[in-house]
Formats: structure tokens, C-alpha cells, sequence
């Protein structure tokens, strides 16, 4: 390709509402141009790094053995509604109708269409198994779409479903697909993380997200250095304390704290260790009837220490969180604590409620919590002589920096990432839903048991910037730059042994397969160089008439704070080589 058939956009500076280095850079390089809210036109530039993404991820789901199909992007709501998506999934899903009136979706993800796929075709345990995937737009009406690809409406997606007859099988398929984007990402040159994940609604055992390391990541990644133990942050468990032996030393006493309500201001103005206190959250169940309106609730009391954050997704699986929870109202906390929140706590309360206790604070003795009164907290707190036992003890917490891993091996790091893939094991969550058998061995009918595989192709380059950028520009991994090589005459318009040498080169490495492109639009060389810079291609050969006089061309890779000399002789093999070796 010659930049003068091409169309280069660089920006020298990036729109006031790009937030995050990818989308700067992203917008500035010319790969994307806003067109609405969280939709972006894939300029040339950006699209060929779209390109070399879903090649990869096509070759190696194709060696995985998974079949390639394409399902429409809009896709009729009966469907949805087999599965009750359709009005659970809420405001992220885009409902529209036709000019009939009939209830359309633009897909966020394809499970339904997929089973229905399958239902209809697989009709025997011999046809098992298989594994069907599409790379295609999906859309997700975004409350605040932001950060450009990171978190837009309308985006690329690699989905893949697997389908089996039992859960053995199912397991080898997930385990399979595990390996495959592994090989994915080793291939994107990308720095990340694989982690156990929460599969949320969907339950199973296994799921894993797979992170791309950047300090402005979203999500919290927690590991152990010294051994294989990684999972995110909502999956992340706390080692069980050591039960302690000492005994109460102090005496239940009603403490002034004036005008302090956190536990962080308590431990400051009672000279203690933040780990002395306890935090208390107050939240609800409702029972719902079949219109959906609340016809009982039940107030419970959540205790973790104080300088730890409770973890929702832990306290959604507990007995009686299945359904759903939410914070309690001032109504509600007044008529359990009759105070205003800040100075809650679970001594003397007004009205009794449940009590969940973090495993860590269930090991507490002589601690502080509040007092049910403004301006007062209880220190000296003790279980079983001042607090009945509580009604259920479990790990509800965050893990933090230092932690000991659950595996003991030592203690635990948390770093940053952005999610870029995800596998889980669905089980029998849509079959069942949706009536998708198949006759076993025997004759009988089964429900397949199905994985979901996703990998986000638009999402993915936006956070490889996010993890490889600099002062001048993107620095892309060979494997998804737009270009491999970009050769650089100097003076190309003026100089015929520019020119010469130039489409000389171009020719050689086209025909050597390197994707090369020749700067052929005359700009001054300080332009150029910025460009390629700021766009991130990882080689770049500058030809000159003062070079050619000396008989030594300049090469540089991204990464390289200067230039070195290669013998202009040898450029065409010292530059493959260069490239040969280059990730």
C-alpha cells in the first residue's frame, strides 16, 4: 500500500471528550470517528488492526475445531422472550418494532438465536459435539457509553457456543476453548492475565475472564505471584482466619464520636487501628408478587471490618440474596436502629433483623462499631456477651493487597486489567428454557449442555493502547499494527535515487510478504516521522540522499529511542530479519 492511495487522519491534538489514553489516541491517529454517542465509524487505519485481530481469533477457533456462521443482528423478540430476557434484561437490550408492530431486538449476544440453531438441527447424540461461532456486530444501549471501544453501544464480538450431551463433555469442550484463547492472546503479543470469574446469573464452576494488563483498568485482578491462583476481584476469596484465643479485655462502653460517622474518623479520634472497627451495611430483600410489586421484605445487617469493602456478588449468592437485593431505605433503617446511618450497629437494636457476619469479623473481640446514637460509638464489643451469635457467618469481603492466597502459598497482588475475553460453562440454562434436545444412546431425549465464548475484537485494540503507548503515540505488537513496516524516503518528489531505492524496497518486501507501506506523500520529514510515530507502527526505514551517498539507510522499531544504521546493500535482509524476530 502507498500512503498516497490511502487515507491517513492524524489529529495533532484529541477531542475534549476523549477520557482514556486509547480513545485519544485512537482519535487522534485517524482509526476511529465518532459518529453518536458510543458509535464510531472504523476508519481504514483503525480497520485493518480490526482485521488482524479477527484473523487471529479465526485461525485458532477453526484449529479449536469450531465452525464459522454469521446470525442477523436483529433478531425477532419471540425468541427472547422462550428465555424471559426479553424483560429481564432491561434497558441495555434495544427493543424495536417493525412497521407491523412486531417486537424486534438488536442483539447484545446470540444465545437464543444459537439454541434455536440447535434445536433445530442437532437431533442425535452422534451429531454431538459442536461449537458454532460468529464474529459480528452486537449493540448494548449503555447508560454512559465512554472511554471510545472500551465501553461503546455498537461494537465488534467474536461469540462462540459450544453444545454436548452431558457435562463431562461439556467440561472438555469449555476446557478446549480455555486453550484456544490462550493461544489467542499469546499470539496479540499482549501482556494478561486468565482469572476465574463470576459466571453471575448464568451459576457453574467454571469461567474465566482473560485481562489485558493496564494500569486504567477497570477491574481489579487478584493473584498469587507464587503460584497459579488468579481470579478477579468478585471471585477472589479470603483465606478463613485463625480463630482467635484471647479474651475480652474490655468493657462494653458508650463512646463519644462526636460528628464522626466513618470508621476511618472513629479510629483516627479513638487513637486505634482501623482494624478495631467494624462497618454496617444495611440492606433488604423484597418478595414480589406476580405483578412485580413488593408484598414483604426483610431488613438484614451486614458486618465487615472497617477497613474492608463488602462484596455484592459474594452476598448474592448467600441464602436469601438469590433474588436480588438492594440498600435499605431511611424508613426502613430508622424503624431496626432508630438512628440515622454513620452510627449503626448491632448492639441493643430497636426491633431485631438478621445478622451476617464477615468471617473476619466473626474472629473480632473488644471491637467498635456504632451505637444507634448520633455522635456515639460502642467500644468494647464482644461476641456472646454482648451480642447473641450471629445467623449466619460467611466470607463476604473484598480481598485486599497482602491477603494470604486461598491456595496459602503466599500472600496476594492485585493489579489492573480490561477484559477482553470471557469462557463459561452455561449448562442447560438456554436448552431448557428453550426445548433443545437431542436423542442419547438409549433413545431418550436430553437438554444439550452448553459454554459461551466471547471475545471482544473491537474492545481488544483499544485496550493493547491502553497497555503499549508513549509520549509520541501507539506502540502496537507486530501481530495487530496496521501496517508491519512503513518505509520513509526523504525527499522522494526531488530525488530520483530517493524514489529509486524507495519502490525498489516497497517491491521486494511486498513480494516477501511483509505488510509494508510507502510514504509516497512528500511531507517534510519531521511530519512523517510524527505520524508513523503517533499511529504506532513498529518498523520504520528511512531512505535519504545523504544515507544512499554513505551507502547506510536509518531503520527504527516503535520502541527504539533512536535510530540505528543498516548497509543500504543489505536493507532488504537486515529488515526482514529485524521483522522476523519483532513481536
Amino acid at each position: 500500500m502507498k500512503a498516497s492511495q490511502f487515507l491517513i487522519s492524524t489529529l495533532k491534538e484529541a477531542p475534549a471528550d476523549a477520557e482514556v489514553v486509547s480513545h485519544q489516541l485512537m482519535m487522534r491517529a485517524g482509526m476511529i470517528k465518532r459518529l453518536g454517542a458510543g458509535i464510531y465509524n472504523y476508519m481504514p487505519m483503525g480497520l485493518r488492526v480490526i482485521r488482524k485481530v479477527e484473523a487471529i481469533v479465526r485461525e485458532e477457533m477453526n484449529k479449536a475445531g469450531a465452525v464459522e456462521l454469521t446470525m442477523p443482528v436483529v433478531q425477532p423478540a419471540e425468541l427472547w422472550q422462550e428465555t424471559g430476557r426479553f424483560e429481564k434484561m432491561g434497558p441495555e437490550l434495544l427493543r424495536i418494532k417493525d412497521r407491523h408492530g412486531r417486537d424486534f431486538v438488536v442483539q447484545p449476544t446470540s444465545e437464543e438465536v444459537i439454541t434455536d440453531i440447535a434445536r433445530q438441527e442437532i437431533k442425535s447424540y452422534k451429531q454431538l459435539p459442536k461449537n458454532l461461532y460468529q464474529i459480528q456486530t452486537k449493540f448494548r444501549d449503555e447508560r454512559r457509553p465512554r472511554f471510545g471501544l472500551m465501553r461503546g453501544r455498537e461494537f465488534i464480538m467474536k461469540d462462540a457456543y459450544s453444545f454436548d450431551k452431558d457435562v463431562l463433555s461439556a467440561k472438555k469442550s469449555y476446557q478446549v476453548m480455555a486453550d484456544a484463547y490462550r493461544k489467542i492472546f499469546d499470539r496479540f503479543g499482549l501482556t494478561y492475565r486468565a482469572v476465574a470469574a463470576d459466571s453471575g446469573a448464568i451459576g457453574g464452576d467454571l469461567s474465566e475472564e482473560f485481562q489485558v494488563i493496564a494500569a486504567t483498568g477497570e477491574d481489579a485482578i487478584v493473584y498469587c505471584p507464587n503460584s497459579d491462583y488468579a481470579a478477579n476481584m468478585e471471585k477472589a476469596q479470603a483465606l478463613e482466619p485463625t480463630p482467635l484465643q484471647a479474651k475480652p479485655q474490655q468493657a462494653l462502653t458508650l463512646t463519644p464520636t462526636p460528628q464522626k460517622s466513618t470508621c476511618e474518623d472513629v479510629a483516627k479520634i479513638l487513637d486505634v487501628p482501623l482494624i478495631t472497627t467494624v462497618k454496617s451495611l444495611i440492606l433488604a430483600t423484597d418478595r414480589l408478587n406476580g405483578k412485580g410489586e413488593i408484598v414483604a421484605s426483610i431488613v438484614w445487617l451486614l458486618l465487615v471490618r472497617g477497613d474492608h469493602d463488602m462484596n455484592e456478588v459474594k452476598v448474592g449468592k448467600l441464602p436469601g440474596f438469590e433474588s436480588g437485593f438492594r440498600f435499605a431505605t431511611l424508613t426502613e433503617i430508622d424503624k431496626h436502629f432508630g438512628c440515622k446511618p454513620g452510627y449503626l450497629g448491632p448492639v441493643k437494636l430497636i426491633e431485631p433483623l438478621k445478622i451476617v457476619v464477615d468471617r473476619d469479623v466473626a474472629v473480632m473481640c473488644d471491637f467498635i462499631c456504632g451505637a444507634n446514637q448520633v455522635d456515639f460509638h460502642y467500644t468494647g464489643v464482644n461476641w456472646g456477651r454482648d451480642l447473641p451469635a450471629p445467623d449466619l457467618v460467611a466470607d463476604i469481603r473484598n480481598v485486599v493487597e497482602g491477603d494470604l492466597s486461598p491456595d496459602g502459598k503466599g500472600p496476594l497482588v492485585i493489579e489492573r486489567g480490561i477484559e477482553v475475553g470471557h469462557v463459561f460453562y452455561l449448562g442447560t440454562k438456554y436448552s431448557k428454557a428453550m426445548s433443545a434436545t437431542f436423542l442419547d444412546e438409549t433413545g431418550k431425549p436430553q437438554f444439550m449442555e452448553m459454554g459461551c465464548y466471547g471475545i471482544g475484537i473491537t474492545r481488544l485494540p483499544a485496550a493493547a493502547i491502553e497497555q503499549n503507548h508513549d509520549e509520541r503515540g501507539i506502540i502496537w505488537p507486530d501481530a495487530i499494527a496496521p501496517f508491519t513496516l512503513v518505509l520513509c524516503p526523504i525527499g522522494m518528489d526531488r530525488s530520483a535515487e530517493v524514489k529509486s531505492l524507495a519502490e525498489q524496497l516497497y517491491q521486494q518486501l511486498l513480494q516477501a510478504g511483509v505488510d509494508v507501506l510507502l510514504d509516497d506523500r512528500g511531507e517534510r520529514p519531521g511530519a512523517m516521522f510524527a505520524d508513523w510515530e503517533l499511529i504506532g507502527v513498529p518498523h520504520r526505514l528511512v531512505i535519504s540522499d545523504r544515507g544512499i551517498k554513505e551507502g547506510q539507510l536509518e531503520y527504527q522499531h516503535r520502541r527504539d529511542t533512536s535510530a540505528s544504521k543498516i548497509a543500504a546493500a543489505s536493507a532488504f535482509d537486515e529488515v526482514m530479519k529485524r521483522v522476523a524476530h519483532s513481536k
